[in-house]
């Protein structure tokens, strides 16, 4: 990346998210041959991954869920979620999922990036309490530097791509 790189982050609308899901699932499965775990065991496909997108696509089209998505030189390298819909007693919150970056946009601030427009658009929708859940790892950092309150870590809770457990850490943020 060079400084006359464009870096633009938004908002997918509806049609959007359609008109990107290839694009949206090949992030999925960097970041799932990459060793993350974000839900997902290997081998995982980019059909796989289009499949595991499309209820999320839906609840986009709903007005459940926002999916942000970011652009480097108009390529689609990173995407978070927010999710809005919540029981009658929980408007007020929102929850972080699936912030992903592909490991060749990486160490560029993309994560960071998408982390503040969240926090925007989840604002924007009415929010003002946050969730969200990592695997121990570089994420956390992530997090804790944009003023995330750690809650507890639970050991074991998810596997990695190839099956071995990892922790979940749990964080907030009041926005």
């Amino acid at each position: 990346m060079t400084v006359a790189d464009e870096i633009e982050i938004r908002v997918l609308v509806a049609s959007e998210v359609r008109e990107h899901l290839d694009a949206l699932a090949a992030v999925v499965v960097d970041c799932v041959e990459g060793g993350a775990s974000v839900s997902y065991l290997a081998p995982f496909s980019l059909a796989d991954a289009r499949i595991a997108l499309e209820p999320m696509v839906a609840d986009a089209e709903s007005g459940r869920r926002l999916i942000l998505a970011a652009f480097v030189n108009g390529e689609l390298v990173g995407t978070v979620q927010v999710l809005l819909a919540f029981p009658p007693n929980q408007p007020h919150r929102g929850e972080i999922a699936k912030m992903l970056v592909h490991r060749s946009a990486r160490s560029r601030g993309i994560g960071r990036m998408l982390m503040e427009h969240a926090e925007d658009a989840a604002r924007r929708e009415g929010k003002t309490l946050l969730v969200l859940d990592t695997a121990n790892g570089t994420a956390a950092r992530l997090y804790e530097r944009q003023g995330w309150v750690k809650v507890g870590e639970i050991p074991n809770f998810a596997l990695y791509p190839d099956g071995s457990p990892c922790a979940t850490i749990f964080y907030y943020k009041e926005i």
